[in-house]
């Protein structure tokens, strides 16, 4: 059974470990993004909607910490802070200021990997209240630890944004999701609200799990409103 890989935004502006860093996670399965200045993390953090973002704080554009606090106005993806500040101090506005983690440079292998799950493992936490953490309902089953999508026998194979739409809508099963409360949450208070990325998003999706996407089965269409998904059985 494959699983859907984690992504991680790396925002670095020393190449050397930018790559680094890049390539520890991709070995440890990751797919990573990476940046080297605070404006392109906000945009890239907006359109891709990372499971984790790696920060430095010193950026040649925006300082790390004001970029943490534009992130946190919106999302509440885990962020740590990977830096050359020891200083007490630094490490504490860092936390107080959203960051789930701080780093110190140089760092081992080992620890940053233990980092991110750790990190990660607390965002699952808090998302997931059902003991489980899957969906299904009739052919569509959905494991949330797995990151693992099936249509009966079949492995749905989404892209990350499908699956973070299609996540949405199934731990909140039944319920009308507003479009705005959508695009807001996976992608950002700056998104055009014209609904136009979802909608195409919604047409892929719906290609991939429905038998006939013009009369949907699992994901319904609340006209005017919002998206809901049939409840889940479990």
């Amino acid at each position: 059974m494959k699983t859907s890989k984690l992504t991680t935004l790396i925002i670095e502006d020393e190449e050397n470990i930018r790559n680094f860093i890049s390539s520890i996670l991709e070995i440890n399965n990751y797919k990573t993004i990476l940046c080297s200045t605070g404006k392109e993390a906000i945009s890239l953090a907006q359109s891709h909607c990372p499971d984790i973002i790696l920060l430095d704080l010193g950026l040649p554009d925006i300082d790390g910490i004001d970029v943490l606090k534009n992130l946190r106005k919106w999302s509440s993806v885990p962020i740590i802070v990977i830096s050359a500040r020891h200083q007490e101090t630094e490490k504490v506005l860092a936390l107080d200021s959203g960051a789930d983690d701080y780093i110190t440079k140089p760092f081992g292998t080992k620890e940053l990997l233990a980092r991110i799950r750790t990190a990660l493992r607390h965002k699952a936490t808090a998302n997931f209240t059902s003991p489980t953490a899957k969906y299904h309902a009739k052919e569509l089953s959905i494991d949330f630890d797995k990151r693992f999508v099936s249509l009966g026998e079949e492995e749905v194979k989404l892209t990350p944004i499908e699956y973070k739409l299609v996540s949405l809508l199934a731990q909140n099963s039944g319920k009308v999701l507003t479009y705005e409360f959508i695009l807001k949450t996976l992608w950002g208070p700056y998104v055009d609200m014209d609904n136009q990325i979802l909608r195409v998003n919604m047409a892929n999706i719906r290609r991939k799990i429905e038998k006939n996407p013009a009369m949907p089965t699992y994901i319904f269409t609340e006209v005017g409103i919002g998206y809901r998904m049939l409840e889940s059985e479990v």
